[in-house]
Protein backbone atom coordinates (compact mmCIF):
# COMPACT_ATOMS: atom_id res chain seq x y z
CA UNK A 1 0.00 0.00 0.00
CA UNK A 2 1.56 4.07 -0.50
CA UNK A 3 2.56 5.96 2.36
CA UNK A 4 0.13 7.88 3.95
CA UNK A 5 0.26 11.64 2.34
CA UNK A 6 2.06 14.07 4.50
CA UNK A 7 1.61 13.23 8.40
CA UNK A 8 0.96 10.09 9.99
CA UNK A 9 -2.62 11.44 10.88
CA UNK A 10 -2.95 14.81 8.30
CA UNK A 11 -4.74 14.01 5.27
CA UNK A 12 -5.85 15.36 1.78
CA UNK A 13 -7.72 15.13 -0.61
CA UNK A 14 -6.92 13.93 -4.27
CA UNK A 15 -7.92 16.23 -7.07
CA UNK A 16 -6.13 15.81 -10.72
CA UNK A 17 -3.69 13.25 -9.71
CA UNK A 18 -2.51 15.40 -6.58
CA UNK A 19 -2.43 15.22 -2.74
CA UNK A 20 -4.26 18.45 -2.06
CA UNK A 21 -5.07 20.17 1.51
CA UNK A 22 -8.96 22.30 1.97
CA UNK A 23 -8.74 25.46 2.18
CA UNK A 24 -10.99 25.59 5.32
CA UNK A 25 -11.00 23.54 8.48
CA UNK A 26 -10.44 20.08 9.27
CA UNK A 27 -12.28 17.38 11.15
CA UNK A 28 -10.70 14.15 13.18
CA UNK A 29 -12.18 10.72 12.47
CA UNK A 30 -11.78 8.52 15.78
CA UNK A 31 -12.56 5.20 17.15
CA UNK A 32 -15.90 4.69 17.98
CA UNK A 33 -15.28 1.67 20.42
CA UNK A 34 -12.10 4.29 22.07
CA UNK A 35 -13.23 7.88 21.17
CA UNK A 36 -9.76 9.10 22.87
CA UNK A 37 -7.78 7.64 19.52
CA UNK A 38 -7.61 9.87 16.31
CA UNK A 39 -7.56 7.55 12.89
CA UNK A 40 -7.04 11.24 11.07
CA UNK A 41 -7.45 14.43 10.58
CA UNK A 42 -9.17 15.33 7.25
CA UNK A 43 -9.72 18.53 5.08
CA UNK A 44 -13.64 19.68 5.51
CA UNK A 45 -13.97 20.86 1.98
CA UNK A 46 -16.62 22.51 0.48
CA UNK A 47 -18.01 23.44 -2.89
CA UNK A 48 -14.49 25.08 -3.91
CA UNK A 49 -12.92 22.04 -3.50
CA UNK A 50 -15.74 19.86 -5.13
CA UNK A 51 -15.57 21.87 -8.51
CA UNK A 52 -11.97 21.52 -8.81
CA UNK A 53 -12.63 17.92 -8.20
CA UNK A 54 -15.76 18.00 -11.22
CA UNK A 55 -13.14 19.80 -13.62
CA UNK A 56 -10.21 17.47 -13.32
CA UNK A 57 -12.57 14.39 -13.37
CA UNK A 58 -14.21 16.56 -16.63
CA UNK A 59 -10.98 17.08 -18.14
CA UNK A 60 -9.55 13.62 -17.84
CA UNK A 61 -13.06 11.97 -18.92
CA UNK A 62 -11.91 12.05 -23.15
CA UNK A 63 -9.12 9.91 -22.65
CA UNK A 64 -10.12 7.42 -20.31
CA UNK A 65 -13.24 7.13 -22.21
CA UNK A 66 -10.88 6.00 -24.65
CA UNK A 67 -8.72 3.27 -22.61
CA UNK A 68 -9.67 -0.20 -23.66
CA UNK A 69 -12.41 -1.74 -21.04
CA UNK A 70 -9.85 -4.98 -20.96
CA UNK A 71 -6.86 -1.99 -19.50
CA UNK A 72 -9.46 -0.91 -17.29
CA UNK A 73 -10.25 -4.08 -16.24
CA UNK A 74 -6.61 -4.89 -15.32
CA UNK A 75 -6.24 -2.19 -13.15
CA UNK A 76 -9.54 -3.52 -11.02
CA UNK A 77 -7.55 -6.72 -11.15
CA UNK A 78 -4.39 -5.76 -9.55
CA UNK A 79 -6.12 -3.61 -6.85
CA UNK A 80 -7.84 -6.92 -6.03
CA UNK A 81 -4.48 -8.35 -5.73
CA UNK A 82 -3.19 -5.98 -3.01
CA UNK A 83 -6.38 -5.33 -1.39
CA UNK A 84 -5.33 -9.47 -0.58
CA UNK A 85 -2.01 -8.30 0.47
CA UNK A 86 -3.01 -5.57 2.22
CA UNK A 87 -6.49 -7.41 3.97
CA UNK A 88 -4.92 -7.55 7.11
CA UNK A 89 -3.77 -4.03 8.01
CA UNK A 90 -7.14 -2.96 6.34
CA UNK A 91 -9.25 -4.99 8.41
CA UNK A 92 -7.05 -3.49 11.21
CA UNK A 93 -7.94 0.19 10.30
CA UNK A 94 -11.28 -0.63 9.29
CA UNK A 95 -12.04 -2.08 13.18
CA UNK A 96 -10.70 0.92 14.54
CA UNK A 97 -12.45 3.49 12.34
CA UNK A 98 -16.14 2.05 11.92
CA UNK A 99 -16.23 -0.30 15.13
CA UNK A 100 -17.42 -3.48 14.04
CA UNK A 101 -15.14 -6.64 14.57
CA UNK A 102 -12.06 -7.79 13.03
CA UNK A 103 -14.24 -10.63 11.38
CA UNK A 104 -16.38 -8.58 10.10
CA UNK A 105 -13.81 -6.16 8.81
CA UNK A 106 -12.22 -8.89 6.87
CA UNK A 107 -15.46 -9.93 5.15
CA UNK A 108 -15.97 -6.32 4.16
CA UNK A 109 -12.26 -5.64 2.64
CA UNK A 110 -13.11 -9.73 0.60
CA UNK A 111 -16.15 -8.19 -0.76
CA UNK A 112 -14.13 -5.32 -1.92
CA UNK A 113 -11.46 -7.72 -3.58
CA UNK A 114 -14.88 -10.24 -5.12
CA UNK A 115 -16.35 -6.86 -6.12
CA UNK A 116 -13.06 -5.98 -7.84
CA UNK A 117 -12.36 -9.18 -9.51
CA UNK A 118 -15.95 -9.71 -10.87
CA UNK A 119 -16.68 -6.42 -12.09
CA UNK A 120 -12.84 -6.37 -13.96
CA UNK A 121 -14.35 -9.78 -15.36
CA UNK A 122 -16.85 -8.55 -17.04
CA UNK A 123 -14.11 -6.10 -19.04
CA UNK A 124 -14.02 -9.18 -21.19
CA UNK A 125 -17.85 -9.73 -21.77
CA UNK A 126 -18.35 -5.68 -22.21
CA UNK A 127 -20.80 -7.16 -24.36
CA UNK A 128 -24.20 -5.07 -26.47
CA UNK A 129 -26.05 -6.99 -28.98
CA UNK A 130 -26.33 -7.28 -32.66
CA UNK A 131 -29.78 -8.46 -34.66
CA UNK A 132 -31.06 -8.05 -37.95
CA UNK A 133 -32.56 -5.18 -39.28
CA UNK A 134 -36.44 -5.35 -40.98
CA UNK A 135 -34.53 -3.58 -44.28
CA UNK A 136 -32.12 -5.78 -46.50
CA UNK A 137 -28.61 -4.96 -46.56
CA UNK A 138 -28.58 -2.87 -43.14
CA UNK A 139 -27.03 -4.00 -39.77
CA UNK A 140 -27.77 -3.09 -36.54
CA UNK A 141 -26.15 -3.25 -32.89
CA UNK A 142 -26.02 -1.70 -29.41
CA UNK A 143 -23.00 -0.76 -27.49
CA UNK A 144 -22.57 0.53 -23.86
CA UNK A 145 -21.94 4.12 -23.63
CA UNK A 146 -20.11 6.25 -21.01
CA UNK A 147 -22.18 8.71 -19.16
CA UNK A 148 -19.23 11.25 -17.97
CA UNK A 149 -18.48 12.60 -14.31
CA UNK A 150 -19.93 10.51 -11.94
CA UNK A 151 -20.44 11.90 -8.65
CA UNK A 152 -20.09 8.41 -5.71
CA UNK A 153 -21.48 9.25 -2.67
CA UNK A 154 -20.97 6.46 0.31
CA UNK A 155 -22.01 5.89 3.77
CA UNK A 156 -19.47 4.42 6.61
CA UNK A 157 -21.06 0.95 7.36
CA UNK A 158 -19.55 -0.83 4.99
CA UNK A 159 -16.13 1.66 4.25
CA UNK A 160 -14.63 0.00 1.54
CA UNK A 161 -17.05 -2.78 0.16
CA UNK A 162 -19.80 0.16 -0.59
CA UNK A 163 -16.96 2.47 -2.50
CA UNK A 164 -15.57 -0.35 -4.80
CA UNK A 165 -19.15 -1.38 -5.66
CA UNK A 166 -19.59 2.29 -7.14
CA UNK A 167 -15.93 3.22 -8.36
CA UNK A 168 -15.03 0.12 -9.88
CA UNK A 169 -18.39 -0.52 -12.63
CA UNK A 170 -17.79 3.70 -12.60
CA UNK A 171 -14.67 3.15 -13.47
CA UNK A 172 -14.81 0.40 -16.17
CA UNK A 173 -17.19 1.57 -17.62
CA UNK A 174 -15.48 4.46 -18.31
CA UNK A 175 -16.30 7.41 -16.40
CA UNK A 176 -14.34 9.34 -14.40
CA UNK A 177 -15.00 9.50 -10.80
CA UNK A 178 -15.60 12.24 -7.82
CA UNK A 179 -15.46 10.25 -4.62
CA UNK A 180 -17.00 11.55 -1.18
CA UNK A 181 -16.81 9.14 1.35
CA UNK A 182 -18.18 9.47 4.58
CA UNK A 183 -17.29 11.35 6.97
CA UNK A 184 -16.83 8.71 9.67
CA UNK A 185 -14.71 6.44 7.45
CA UNK A 186 -12.33 9.09 5.84
CA UNK A 187 -9.21 6.39 6.83
CA UNK A 188 -10.96 3.86 5.04
CA UNK A 189 -11.76 5.60 1.93
CA UNK A 190 -8.52 6.84 1.18
CA UNK A 191 -6.83 3.43 1.93
CA UNK A 192 -8.95 2.20 -1.06
CA UNK A 193 -8.13 4.76 -3.18
CA UNK A 194 -4.52 4.53 -2.98
CA UNK A 195 -4.98 1.13 -3.49
CA UNK A 196 -6.26 1.65 -7.39
CA UNK A 197 -3.63 4.61 -7.50
CA UNK A 198 -0.87 1.79 -7.21
CA UNK A 199 -3.23 -0.28 -9.01
CA UNK A 200 -2.56 1.82 -12.26
CA UNK A 201 -4.47 4.34 -12.25
CA UNK A 202 -2.13 6.91 -10.75
CA UNK A 203 -1.16 7.00 -14.49
CA UNK A 204 -4.49 8.51 -15.24
CA UNK A 205 -4.43 12.01 -13.41
CA UNK A 206 -8.13 13.09 -12.49
CA UNK A 207 -9.71 9.60 -13.01
CA UNK A 208 -10.51 9.28 -9.68
CA UNK A 209 -10.68 11.89 -7.39
CA UNK A 210 -11.50 12.10 -3.36
CA UNK A 211 -13.45 15.16 -1.60
CA UNK A 212 -13.38 14.75 2.21
CA UNK A 213 -16.07 16.48 3.91
CA UNK A 214 -19.56 16.64 5.14
CA UNK A 215 -22.93 15.91 2.60
CA UNK A 216 -24.38 19.71 2.57
CA UNK A 217 -20.86 20.85 2.02
CA UNK A 218 -19.63 18.76 -0.78
CA UNK A 219 -22.11 15.98 -1.46
CA UNK A 220 -25.04 18.78 -2.27
CA UNK A 221 -22.21 20.74 -4.57
CA UNK A 222 -21.21 17.74 -6.33
CA UNK A 223 -25.06 16.60 -6.78
CA UNK A 224 -25.91 20.13 -8.33
CA UNK A 225 -22.68 20.92 -10.23
CA UNK A 226 -23.52 20.84 -14.21
CA UNK A 227 -20.55 18.59 -15.11
CA UNK A 228 -21.85 15.98 -13.05
CA UNK A 229 -23.73 13.40 -15.69
CA UNK A 230 -24.51 10.98 -13.19
CA UNK A 231 -25.14 10.42 -9.11
CA UNK A 232 -24.48 6.99 -7.34
CA UNK A 233 -25.52 7.42 -3.33
CA UNK A 234 -26.00 5.20 -1.09
CA UNK A 235 -27.69 6.32 2.71
CA UNK A 236 -30.94 7.47 4.27
CA UNK A 237 -33.86 7.83 2.34
CA UNK A 238 -34.29 11.60 3.36
CA UNK A 239 -31.12 12.74 1.74
CA UNK A 240 -31.77 10.28 -0.86
CA UNK A 241 -35.50 12.10 -1.63
CA UNK A 242 -33.67 15.50 -2.06
CA UNK A 243 -31.05 13.94 -4.31
CA UNK A 244 -33.47 12.41 -6.69
CA UNK A 245 -35.67 16.04 -6.50
CA UNK A 246 -32.08 17.95 -7.15
CA UNK A 247 -30.75 15.21 -10.32
CA UNK A 248 -34.36 15.55 -11.90
CA UNK A 249 -34.47 19.27 -11.90
CA UNK A 250 -31.74 18.98 -14.00
CA UNK A 251 -32.24 15.72 -16.06
CA UNK A 252 -28.95 13.93 -14.13
CA UNK A 253 -29.21 10.18 -13.92
CA UNK A 254 -28.76 8.82 -10.44
CA UNK A 255 -29.12 5.52 -8.61
CA UNK A 256 -30.35 5.42 -4.87
CA UNK A 257 -30.11 3.04 -2.25
CA UNK A 258 -31.46 3.87 0.86
CA UNK A 259 -32.90 2.63 4.36
CA UNK A 260 -34.59 -0.52 5.13
CA UNK A 261 -36.82 -2.26 7.21
CA UNK A 262 -36.45 -5.63 6.80
CA UNK A 263 -38.65 -8.25 8.13
CA UNK A 264 -37.27 -12.52 8.61
CA UNK A 265 -40.25 -14.40 9.23
CA UNK A 266 -39.73 -17.66 11.32
CA UNK A 267 -42.75 -20.30 10.38
CA UNK A 268 -43.56 -22.97 12.94
CA UNK A 269 -41.63 -26.17 11.18
CA UNK A 270 -38.42 -23.84 11.55
CA UNK A 271 -35.81 -25.23 13.33
CA UNK A 272 -35.61 -22.96 16.44
CA UNK A 273 -31.74 -23.47 16.72
CA UNK A 274 -31.10 -22.07 13.47
CA UNK A 275 -33.73 -19.90 13.49
CA UNK A 276 -32.16 -18.33 16.47
CA UNK A 277 -29.04 -17.92 14.82
CA UNK A 278 -30.09 -16.51 11.75
CA UNK A 279 -32.14 -13.58 13.29
CA UNK A 280 -29.61 -12.90 16.27
CA UNK A 281 -27.07 -12.47 13.17
CA UNK A 282 -29.14 -10.37 11.04
CA UNK A 283 -30.22 -8.21 13.87
CA UNK A 284 -27.49 -7.89 15.51
CA UNK A 285 -24.62 -8.23 13.27
CA UNK A 286 -22.64 -4.93 12.71
CA UNK A 287 -24.48 -3.64 15.53
CA UNK A 288 -27.68 -3.37 13.37
CA UNK A 289 -26.16 -1.10 11.23
CA UNK A 290 -26.35 -2.37 7.67
CA UNK A 291 -29.54 -1.53 5.88
CA UNK A 292 -30.34 -5.25 5.58
CA UNK A 293 -30.37 -5.59 9.06
CA UNK A 294 -33.61 -7.93 10.20
CA UNK A 295 -35.76 -5.16 12.43
CA UNK A 296 -38.61 -7.23 12.40
CA UNK A 297 -38.74 -11.19 13.87
CA UNK A 298 -42.41 -11.94 12.57
CA UNK A 299 -42.90 -16.02 14.20
CA UNK A 300 -45.91 -17.81 13.73
CA UNK A 301 -47.55 -18.16 17.35
CA UNK A 302 -47.38 -21.54 18.01
CA UNK A 303 -43.37 -21.21 18.15
CA UNK A 304 -43.56 -17.60 19.36
CA UNK A 305 -42.76 -17.95 22.87
CA UNK A 306 -40.25 -20.85 22.82
CA UNK A 307 -38.73 -18.80 19.87
CA UNK A 308 -38.85 -15.59 21.89
CA UNK A 309 -37.28 -17.13 25.02
CA UNK A 310 -34.21 -18.67 23.18
CA UNK A 311 -33.72 -15.31 21.40
CA UNK A 312 -34.16 -13.36 24.52
CA UNK A 313 -30.94 -15.68 26.04
CA UNK A 314 -29.08 -15.52 23.01
CA UNK A 315 -29.43 -11.75 22.96
CA UNK A 316 -28.55 -11.48 26.46
CA UNK A 317 -25.74 -12.97 26.48
CA UNK A 318 -23.87 -11.50 23.37
CA UNK A 319 -20.17 -10.31 23.75
CA UNK A 320 -19.67 -6.76 23.02
CA UNK A 321 -16.67 -4.60 23.53
CA UNK A 322 -14.22 -2.93 21.24
CA UNK A 323 -14.02 -4.80 17.45
CA UNK A 324 -10.26 -5.61 18.15
CA UNK A 325 -10.43 -7.71 21.20
CA UNK A 326 -10.71 -11.55 20.53
CA UNK A 327 -14.23 -12.77 20.88
CA UNK A 328 -16.21 -9.99 20.24
CA UNK A 329 -19.24 -10.25 18.53
CA UNK A 330 -20.96 -6.80 18.33
CA UNK A 331 -19.28 -3.64 18.68
CA UNK A 332 -20.11 -0.18 19.15
CA UNK A 333 -22.32 2.44 17.23
CA UNK A 334 -20.90 4.45 14.88
CA UNK A 335 -20.97 8.14 16.30
CA UNK A 336 -22.83 9.99 19.63
CA UNK A 337 -25.40 10.67 16.61
CA UNK A 338 -26.76 7.23 16.65
CA UNK A 339 -26.17 6.16 19.96
CA UNK A 340 -28.64 9.34 20.97
CA UNK A 341 -30.53 8.64 18.22
CA UNK A 342 -31.58 4.63 19.66
CA UNK A 343 -31.76 6.60 23.04
CA UNK A 344 -34.90 8.83 21.19
CA UNK A 345 -36.58 5.26 20.08
CA UNK A 346 -36.44 3.42 23.32
CA UNK A 347 -38.58 6.38 24.49
CA UNK A 348 -40.89 6.21 21.48
CA UNK A 349 -41.28 2.42 22.32
CA UNK A 350 -42.40 3.37 26.06
CA UNK A 351 -44.45 5.57 24.61
CA UNK A 352 -46.08 2.96 22.12
CA UNK A 353 -46.70 0.69 25.33
CA UNK A 354 -43.74 -1.64 24.00
CA UNK A 355 -43.03 -4.18 26.12
CA UNK A 356 -38.57 -4.68 26.75
CA UNK A 357 -37.36 -7.98 26.53
CA UNK A 358 -33.72 -7.20 27.11
CA UNK A 359 -31.35 -4.35 26.73
CA UNK A 360 -32.86 -0.87 26.08
CA UNK A 361 -30.22 1.23 26.88
CA UNK A 362 -26.20 2.21 26.87
CA UNK A 363 -23.88 0.94 29.56
CA UNK A 364 -23.17 2.33 32.37
CA UNK A 365 -19.74 3.03 33.53
CA UNK A 366 -20.00 1.11 36.67
CA UNK A 367 -20.92 -2.22 34.91
CA UNK A 368 -18.83 -2.21 31.94
CA UNK A 369 -16.20 0.23 32.89
CA UNK A 370 -14.04 -0.97 29.62
CA UNK A 371 -17.00 0.79 27.44
CA UNK A 372 -16.87 3.90 29.02
CA UNK A 373 -15.30 6.13 26.17
CA UNK A 374 -17.30 4.28 23.08
CA UNK A 375 -20.58 4.23 21.98
CA UNK A 376 -21.80 1.07 23.12
CA UNK A 377 -25.62 0.40 23.45
CA UNK A 378 -27.49 -2.98 24.73
CA UNK A 379 -27.98 -5.36 22.29
CA UNK A 380 -32.05 -4.75 22.74
CA UNK A 381 -35.13 -7.11 21.94
CA UNK A 382 -38.81 -5.70 22.47
CA UNK A 383 -42.21 -7.16 21.63
CA UNK A 384 -44.28 -4.89 19.37
CA UNK A 385 -46.87 -6.86 18.40
CA UNK A 386 -48.82 -3.79 16.42
CA UNK A 387 -46.73 -4.02 13.01
CA UNK A 388 -48.55 -0.35 12.73
CA UNK A 389 -45.92 0.84 15.40
CA UNK A 390 -43.46 3.77 14.87
CA UNK A 391 -40.85 1.13 16.24
CA UNK A 392 -42.00 -1.43 13.48
CA UNK A 393 -42.36 1.14 10.89
CA UNK A 394 -38.95 3.53 10.92
CA UNK A 395 -35.44 2.44 10.53
CA UNK A 396 -33.12 2.56 13.89
CA UNK A 397 -30.29 1.48 12.46
CA UNK A 398 -29.01 -0.09 15.65
CA UNK A 399 -28.86 -2.86 18.01
CA UNK A 400 -32.73 -3.15 18.44
CA UNK A 401 -35.11 -5.77 16.80
CA UNK A 402 -38.74 -6.50 17.89
CA UNK A 403 -40.90 -9.38 18.06
CA UNK A 404 -44.29 -9.51 16.26
CA UNK A 405 -47.11 -12.56 16.25
CA UNK A 406 -48.22 -14.21 13.04
CA UNK A 407 -51.61 -16.66 12.98
CA UNK A 408 -50.11 -17.68 9.55
CA UNK A 409 -48.17 -17.64 6.43
CA UNK A 410 -50.58 -15.05 4.69
CA UNK A 411 -50.51 -13.26 7.81
CA UNK A 412 -47.00 -13.17 8.18
CA UNK A 413 -46.42 -11.68 4.95
CA UNK A 414 -49.13 -8.98 5.35
CA UNK A 415 -46.99 -7.46 8.31
CA UNK A 416 -44.02 -8.17 6.58
CA UNK A 417 -45.24 -6.23 3.63
CA UNK A 418 -46.79 -3.36 5.46
CA UNK A 419 -43.58 -0.43 6.28
CA UNK A 420 -42.73 1.98 3.68
CA UNK A 421 -39.24 0.00 2.99
CA UNK A 422 -38.54 -3.31 0.48
CA UNK A 423 -34.82 -3.92 0.99
CA UNK A 424 -34.97 -7.37 2.31
CA UNK A 425 -36.84 -10.15 3.36
CA UNK A 426 -35.95 -14.10 4.86
CA UNK A 427 -38.34 -16.74 5.73
CA UNK A 428 -37.18 -19.36 7.85
CA UNK A 429 -39.02 -22.67 7.00
CA UNK A 430 -38.81 -26.38 6.17
CA UNK A 431 -41.77 -26.35 3.88
CA UNK A 432 -40.85 -25.34 0.10
CA UNK A 433 -44.82 -24.35 0.01
CA UNK A 434 -44.18 -21.91 2.18
CA UNK A 435 -40.53 -20.67 0.52
CA UNK A 436 -42.47 -20.50 -2.78
CA UNK A 437 -45.51 -18.44 -1.29
CA UNK A 438 -42.63 -15.93 -0.19
CA UNK A 439 -40.59 -15.70 -3.13
CA UNK A 440 -43.76 -14.61 -4.86
CA UNK A 441 -45.30 -12.53 -2.36
CA UNK A 442 -42.97 -10.60 -0.87
CA UNK A 443 -42.48 -7.36 -1.57
CA UNK A 444 -38.60 -6.77 -1.59
CA UNK A 445 -35.54 -6.82 -3.70
CA UNK A 446 -34.24 -9.43 -2.36
CA UNK A 447 -35.21 -12.30 -0.29
CA UNK A 448 -33.69 -15.22 1.47
CA UNK A 449 -35.60 -19.09 2.03
CA UNK A 450 -34.32 -21.33 4.24
CA UNK A 451 -31.79 -20.87 7.57
CA UNK A 452 -31.00 -17.61 6.51
CA UNK A 453 -31.15 -13.70 7.90
CA UNK A 454 -31.85 -10.51 5.70
CA UNK A 455 -28.01 -10.01 5.16
CA UNK A 456 -25.76 -11.56 3.07
CA UNK A 457 -25.85 -10.60 -0.10
CA UNK A 458 -23.54 -11.30 -2.92
CA UNK A 459 -21.52 -9.05 -5.23
CA UNK A 460 -22.53 -10.82 -8.50
CA UNK A 461 -26.18 -10.93 -7.72
CA UNK A 462 -28.48 -7.76 -8.54
CA UNK A 463 -28.67 -5.56 -4.93
CA UNK A 464 -31.53 -3.30 -4.77
CA UNK A 465 -34.87 -2.69 -2.70
CA UNK A 466 -38.31 -1.31 -3.70
CA UNK A 467 -40.36 1.35 -2.84
CA UNK A 468 -38.41 3.98 -0.49
CA UNK A 469 -35.64 1.59 -0.29
CA UNK A 470 -34.21 2.89 -3.91
CA UNK A 471 -35.59 4.26 -7.07
CA UNK A 472 -35.13 1.20 -9.21
CA UNK A 473 -31.51 0.40 -10.05
CA UNK A 474 -29.79 -2.44 -8.63
CA UNK A 475 -25.78 -2.85 -7.93
CA UNK A 476 -23.81 -5.79 -7.96
CA UNK A 477 -24.49 -7.91 -11.44
CA UNK A 478 -27.29 -4.22 -12.38
CA UNK A 479 -24.02 -1.59 -11.81
CA UNK A 480 -23.54 -1.63 -15.13
CA UNK A 481 -26.84 -0.40 -16.52
CA UNK A 482 -26.17 2.44 -13.66
CA UNK A 483 -22.76 3.45 -15.21
CA UNK A 484 -23.36 3.50 -18.62
CA UNK A 485 -25.63 4.01 -21.42
CA UNK A 486 -27.16 1.63 -24.11
CA UNK A 487 -26.37 3.25 -27.72
CA UNK A 488 -28.51 1.86 -30.85
CA UNK A 489 -26.41 1.91 -34.02
CA UNK A 490 -27.54 1.53 -37.56
CA UNK A 491 -25.49 0.43 -40.88
CA UNK A 492 -27.04 0.83 -43.64
CA UNK A 493 -24.59 -1.23 -46.58
CA UNK A 494 -27.47 -1.13 -49.20
CA UNK A 495 -26.20 2.02 -51.13
CA UNK A 496 -29.39 3.74 -51.30
CA UNK A 497 -31.82 5.73 -49.23
CA UNK A 498 -34.20 3.06 -47.07
CA UNK A 499 -37.16 4.34 -44.59
CA UNK A 500 -38.06 1.79 -41.58
CA UNK A 501 -41.39 0.73 -41.56
CA UNK A 502 -42.42 2.95 -44.96
CA UNK A 503 -40.37 1.28 -47.09
CA UNK A 504 -41.59 -2.00 -45.21
CA UNK A 505 -44.99 -2.36 -45.48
Amino acid sequence: MLQPSKSPLRHSNLINGEWMSAAGDYFESRNPAHTDEVIGIFPRSGTYESSDAVLAAKAAYPKWRLVPVPARAAILFKAAELMRTDKEQLTNLMTREMGKNLDESKGDVQEAIDMCEFIAGEGRRFYGVTTTSELPNKHAETRRMPMGVAALITPWNFPIAIPSWKIAPALLCGNTVVFKPAEDTPACAEAFVRILLEAGLDKYPGVLNMVHGYGPEVGEPLVNHPDVALVSFTGSSEVGKMIAMQCASKFKKYSLEMGGKNATIVMDDADLELAVNACWWGAFGTCGQRCTASSRLIVHEKVLDEFTKRFVERTAATRVGNGLEPGIEVGPLINKRALEKIIRYMQIARDEGVHLLCGGEPYSRSERPDLAKGYFFKPTVLSAPDSKMRINQEEMFGPVTAIMPAKDLEDAIRIANGVPYGLSTAIITQNIRNGEIAKRDLESGITYVGSCSTTGAEVHLPFGGTKQTGNGHREGLGALDIFSEQKTIYVDFSGKMQRAQIDNQ
